[in-house]
């Protein structure tokens, strides 16, 4: 498929990292002295890491890059050379990828080239590094029961609620205060009803895992133009690639005719909320 996908100028990039930790997937690392996308798989294409490189160096454009695809992935990684497809094979296991990154070795013995990672890396039953935050295994202690119990109701209100599914000028969004949340929001927070859906529409979305988020991004747009949502929270998880959440929400903002309240509210793995503000000074 046809999609948004950055690029990035080797000749104006200048190393300074400034944009490796504007991107939430983790696509970007500095190799040799310059910034490398060091896989398309994770690269959303928004562009969140624009406005940080202080050469212009990094454009989006838009290429064929079809969504979990390795062969056209590794078509293009192995212009970066040996450091770069090293970066990117062991961003993938990271990730517990390791039947991308097995089918990116395989392509390499198709191709004629070498190996520059140590295949030992894919062993131990496939189990992934956990570099990545978001992937680590974490046992958390269940808290002890309460001995009231309690009826919990739903307050949803309407269906569906599937970013990807909703319509943006469904009836329910009209006028409405929108929560946008994260996947595994609800699942972490214990009363995630009762405090946050309650007396709000809905729309979940992932934005590490989810595909093509300029649909995304355009319908955010829409709610806040045409359905006119009256606010936006933005729920999210602490770990670092639900921050790709927000930046949807401040980039539909700053395409949008309407100026709106939003406040993001980040929830711990451990169901606690660390941290409540405001993203443009009106919540």
């Amino acid at each position: 498929m046809i999609r948004k996908i950055i690029t990035i100028d080797e000749d104006k990039c200048n190393g300074c990292g400034d944009c490796v930790p504007s991107c939430a997937e983790g696509a970007l690392q500095i190799i040799n002295g310059k910034a490398r996308l060091i896989s398309d798989l994770f690269c959303d294409g928004l562009g969140a890491c624009l406005g940080t490189c202080p050469t212009n160096a990094i454009s989006v454009i838009e290429r064929e890059a079809e969504p979990y695809n390795e062969r056209k992935v590794m078509e293009y990684i192995i212009k970066g050379g040996k450091e770069t497809i090293n970066a990117h094979i062991k961003h993938l296991i990271a990730h517990g990828e390791t039947q991308y990154a097995e089918e990116a070795l395989l392509f390499l013995k198709e191709n004629g080239i070498p190996n520059p990672l140590d295949e030992s890396i894919l062993s131990n039953n496939h189990k992934p590094d956990h570099s990545c935050p978001g992937s680590q295994s974490v046992s958390l202690e269940s808290p002890k029961e309460n001995s009231v119990e309690y009826d919990v109701s739903s307050q949803l209100n309407h269906w569906p609620i599937q970013l990807h599914l909703v319509s943006p000028e469904a009836p329910y969004y009209r006028d409405s205060h929108l929560l946008l949340a994260a996947d595994c929001a609800a699942f972490s927070y214990g009363n995630f009803h009762k405090d946050f859906i309650k007396g709000k529409s809905l729309a979940i979305a992932c934005p590490k895992l989810d595909s093509n988020k300029q649909v995304y991004l355009e319908k955010l747009i829409t709610m806040i133009n045409k359905a006119e949502v009256k606010s936006i929270t933005v729920a999210i998880m602490q770990v670092p690639c639900c921050g790709g959440l927000v930046q949807l929400v401040q980039q539909a903002l700053n395409f949008s005719e309407r100026d709106i309240p939003v406040n993001v509210v980040v929830i711990g793995i451990k169901g606690e909320i660390l941290q409540e503000v405001s993203i443009n000074g009106q919540a």
